[in-house]
């Protein structure tokens, strides 16, 4: 990483640009409060806000402007999105979690239907967010969202399927591509196409970039479950051996999957090389996704 470049100052004033726009997103619906400050809770609950971080970034990285207006609103749709996914997985029928960035979850904190309700809601409320705005691309980056999001669900499904049955290594690459790879993958397809890049080359170029980042930061969340602690991570530690998930490091040793976590990441920054300065932040974040102690 840059010397001239911090990453805790680029992802600081990703999250000031984001809060105020979080926050009005929470407030628009004032109707229930229970359910209101449910959502305001899980929405505001702070978190390193790495999905937007990377739309912004691959924005700017692909010759776009990152405080372009449709870039925010995808940013902060997809952060809605990825908050949803959050509170339905730590219900107690999913991963059963009572703790989530240091304090307590939504259904420790109101109750388990509730929890189900601020999920359900923050979903609404990303598309209408996201396609409140009149400019053409946003039916796309909707579209998108859309089907990365029902790819974590399916990788969800296999988590769940992963508790009871020792997935083999594809069944677990495939896992990590869709649970956690998809919104990842879908944080640099996003701004990408905010920057103006077409869709086909999206596709054929952008993606597999962000890919190769969404399996990094899984086999790394992977590998801080077995070796940080509660307090570090602010979720508790050691839940996926408890549970007898499949996970890589599981399967081929903590040494290993962390080499196959660095060549990604390699993979990455490769492919990235070509577009320069400008991809100097999304660069840097690629190397966050590895060197993140929670």
């Amino acid at each position: 990483m840059s010397d001239a470049f911090s990453i805790e100052t680029f992802l600081r004033s990703v999250a000031e640009r984001l809060e105020p726009r979080l926050a009005a997103l929470a407030d628009a619906h004032p109707g229930h409060p229970r359910l209101a400050a449910a959502i305001k809770y899980a929405l505001l609950g702070g978190g390193k806000r790495l999905r937007p971080a990377l739309v912004l970034a691959a924005c700017e990285a692909w010759g776009g402007d990152p405080a372009d207006p449709l870039a925010l609103r995808f940013a902060v749709a997809l952060e809605s999105i990825h908050t949803y996914s959050l509170v339905h997985d730590d219900l107690p029928a999913m991963d059963d979690d009572d703790l989530r960035r240091g304090r307590p979850t939504v259904h420790k904190a109101f109750d388990e239907a509730t929890a189900i309700l601020v999920g359900d809601g923050l979903q609404s409320l990303a598309f209408a967010h996201l396609l409140a705005s009149d400019d053409p691309r946003a039916p796309q980056l909707a579209r998108i969202l859309a089907e990365d999001a029902f790819r974590m669900v399916e990788g969800q499904a296999r988590d769940m399927d992963g508790e009871h049955a020792q997935l083999d290594e594809p069944a677990v690459m495939e896992l990590m591509r869709t649970k956690t790879g998809a919104l990842l993958s879908a944080s640099v397809v996003g701004g990408a196409l905010c920057a103006g890049v077409p869709l086909a080359a999206v596709t054929d170029r952008v993606r597999p970039i962000g890919l190769a980042l969404g399996l990094a930061f899984q086999i790394a969340d992977d590998l801080l479950d077995l070796t940080a602690d509660t307090a570090t991570l602010g979720k508790r530690a050691g839940k996926d051996a408890v549970a007898g998930k499949s996970t890589l490091p599981a399967i081929v040793g903590i040494p290993e999957a962390r080499r196959r976590a660095e060549a990604l990441l390699a993979e990455a920054l490769e492919a990235l090389a070509p577009l320069g300065p400008r991809a100097e932040p999304l660069r840097a974040l690629a190397r966050f996704v590895l060197s993140r102690k929670k």
